[in-house]
């Protein structure tokens, strides 16, 4: 039997078995130039400059999603059964679901407003593309159930919630993937146990996991936890994509004032920067390739700003980081930015391209309290009734407490000054 195999570092081997309509659909997507592109957009976007190996991409991550809702599916489908349509409308979604990412993760998305979400489904439901033909070609209403499924808009909400919930295919790949890919070892969890507990309540028809699954869920929520503490929200992760906005911030001034060199106003990057409506086709040549080589050419630059910003990203000249977290007090923490942003200016610093706050946050697991059943994680006990993750776990209130870090970053040369100013006054900051 005809079978395309791929070898993957988180699920060890992805099948393709084409005598099976749906494998066949999903490997012919596979090979669509929508989903090639994402070789050429990573993951983690600049986290390699903390993490060397975090060079992996949204390629190998919609596979392994594809792969982990195929699990889940295969898992439920013992119990009951599950329409041959839909089935392959939910694996085409989990497999298409991060088309329209742009370059270098989540940062592009924020200069440009290019919506990424909004996006992937343009590239679906667009007769120009490969993956629209290939959709359609299965099924005339193919294209339009993907995107309505990802709009988590399918009747049975079980779907739903294999594509987006606190306990989605999306979220168990993405850790594993980015934890084995960072080396950080914070990430790990059972995720085959955690499969093993999954069922489908009737009533609701939601996604629920079964008593015996209750420990897998705490390990999940906790890798969660460690993963945004230690990767996500690292120092120099952090420091290198708010130097990438100021990079792309400046260049859209300078795009704006047609200043800005290598690039024409036909050029995609140059559209993107400056809000212009890109088609599909423009959208699928923007990449990281296209991105870093902008950056290369910008750090030649005759604006200096422009210039530096973007000769520390690609030479690792990082800002550097005040660590401000344990301030809690807001006007003790407004009086410390307010004297370092003084103290900067004085030096003959640029506060707005060599100075940023940042104070990223997340919640690990959003208590139920409920009015939204979205975000709850319902446990079956042996009696077949749901009860309320949140009811059950003694470890509700740790990971419902918000992280969040508190950091000024700043150019290496103004740190000292800068730091001395926060600090200068030591009933408000200690």
């Amino acid at each position: 039997m005809p079978e395309k195999i791929i070898r993957d570092p988180v699920h060890d081997i992805i099948a393709f078995r084409l005598e099976r309509p749906v494998d066949a659909l999903l490997f012919k997507l596979v090979g669509s130039q929508e989903f090639q592109r994402l070789h050429r957009v990573r993951q983690l976007g600049m986290a390699y400059l903390a993490y060397p190996g975090a060079h992996h991409s949204r390629y190998s991550h919609c596979l392994g999603v594809m792969e982990t809702a195929r699990q889940i599916l295969d898992r439920l489908r013992l119990a009951r059964k599950i329409d041959e349509f839909n089935l392959t409308a939910c694996l085409a979604a989990a497999l298409l679901h991060d088309l329209g990412h742009g370059p270098l993760s989540h940062v592009f998305e924020e200069i440009s407003g290019v919506n990424h979400e909004r996006q992937t489904s343009a590239i679906i439901l667009s007769p120009q593309t490969e993956v629209h033909r290939i959709l359609v070609e299965y099924d005339p209403s193919l294209p339009k159930t993907v995107a309505a499924f990802l709009a988590g808009e399918s009747r049975e909400k079980f779907f739903t919630d294999i594509l987006a919930s606190q306990l989605d295919a999306d979220r168990f790949d993405y850790l594993l993937r980015d934890n084995l890919m960072t080396g950080s070892q914070y990430g790990a969890f059972d995720l085959r146990w955690l499969l093993h507990a999954l069922v489908v309540d009737e009533t609701s028809t939601r996604l629920a996991v079964t008593a015996k699954g209750l420990s897998a869920v705490e390990t999940y929520l906790q890798a969660r936890y460690h993963m945004y503490r230690n990767v996500y929200f690292h120092k120099v992760v952090r420091t290198a994509e708010g130097m990438l906005k100021l990079a792309l911030r400046r260049a859209r001034r300078l795009a704006e004032q047609d200043r800005l060199p290598g690039l024409t106003r036909d050029d995609a990057t140059f559209r993107a920067l400056v809000g212009g409506q890109l088609t599909t086709g423009e959208f699928t040549g923007l990449d990281d390739v296209s991105l870093m080589q902008s950056l290369k050419l910008w750090t030649a630059a005759d604006d200096p700003i422009l210039a530096s910003v973007c000769h520390g990203l690609l030479y690792r000249r990082l800002f550097k980081t005040i660590d401000l977290t344990h301030v809690e007090d807001p006007t003790a923490l407004r009086g410390g930015l307010d004297r370092a942003a003084a103290a900067l200016k004085s030096a003959g610093g640029d506060l707005d391209y060599q100075f940023f706050y940042d104070e990223p946050s997340d919640t690990p697991y959003e208590i139920y309290d409920g009015n939204n059943p979205a975000v709850d994680i319902p446990i079956q006990m042996r009696d077949g009734v749901l009860v309320s993750f949140t009811a059950l776990s003694p470890l509700t209130l740790a990971l419902s407490r918000q992280l969040m870090f508190r950091r000024v970053h700043v150019a290496a040369e103004y740190r000292d000054v800068v730091s001395r100013a926060i600090f200068s006054d030591k009933s408000h900051t200690a």
